[in-house]
């Protein structure tokens, strides 16, 4: 009987512990409230709780092929916060407001998954991913540019090839990724149309 008690009583000191961990993958993005005074356009997304049943369930029930993506795509979810900033001019936000975010995902926890810069208006992508064990428990896309900031920070597990799905919907934005040519390898050769 006094065993079980210490079970118990253990059982209730770990939990809170272990929900803990599961918030980890939630990014601090309150500090990115200054950029909007200084913004042209500000979205900002916060899809939880029961909003985020409710979003599951009509995606699935929708008679449309890409809702029904986009349903698959979050059906694991806990949280979708979405913060994009686009400015007039170029360079009107510090870098220092997107270091912060960065900084954040080199913590315990957080692995970069992808670090995509392109040319193209000095875009800059990351991709982050957390695991609590075995099973993913959240990701994180840093977009930047010259004229706007996005930052994309999803709660739970995520299939990462339906990530791409997202783009354009639920207010995450498109990743505009350039493949380029010169550094596919020599045995890759372009499809010829008429194959």
């Amino acid at each position: 009987m006094r065993q079980a008690r210490i079970y118990l009583l253990a059982l209730f000191i770990a939990l809170p512990v272990v929900a803990a961990n599961a918030q980890d993958a939630r990014l601090r993005l309150d500090h990115l409230d200054g950029l909007e005074a200084h913004a042209r356009d500000v979205v900002e997304v916060n899809i939880d709780g029961k909003l985020l049943d409710l979003a599951k369930r009509v995606t699935l029930k929708v008679n449309d092929e890409n809702a029904k993506k986009v349903g698959a795509a979050i059906s694991g979810l806990k949280g979708i916060y979405v913060r994009v900033y686009r400015f007039a001019q170029d360079n009107e936000y510090s870098v220092g407001d997107v270091d912060a975010i960065r900084s954040q995902l080199n913590s315990p926890g957080w692995e970069k998954l992808a670090d995509v810069r392109s040319k193209k208006n000095n875009q800059k992508i990351d991709v982050y991913t957390m695991f609590t064990g075995d099973l993913m428990s959240g990701v994180a896309v840093v977009i930047s540019d010259s004229k706007s900031i996005a930052v994309v920070n999803m709660i739970g597990p995520i299939d990462l090839e339906m990530l791409a799905e997202l783009g354009g919907k639920l207010s995450i934005p498109d990743m505009d990724i350039d493949i380029d040519v010169e550094h596919k390898s020599k045995d890759q050769k372009p499809k010829d149309d008429k194959e």
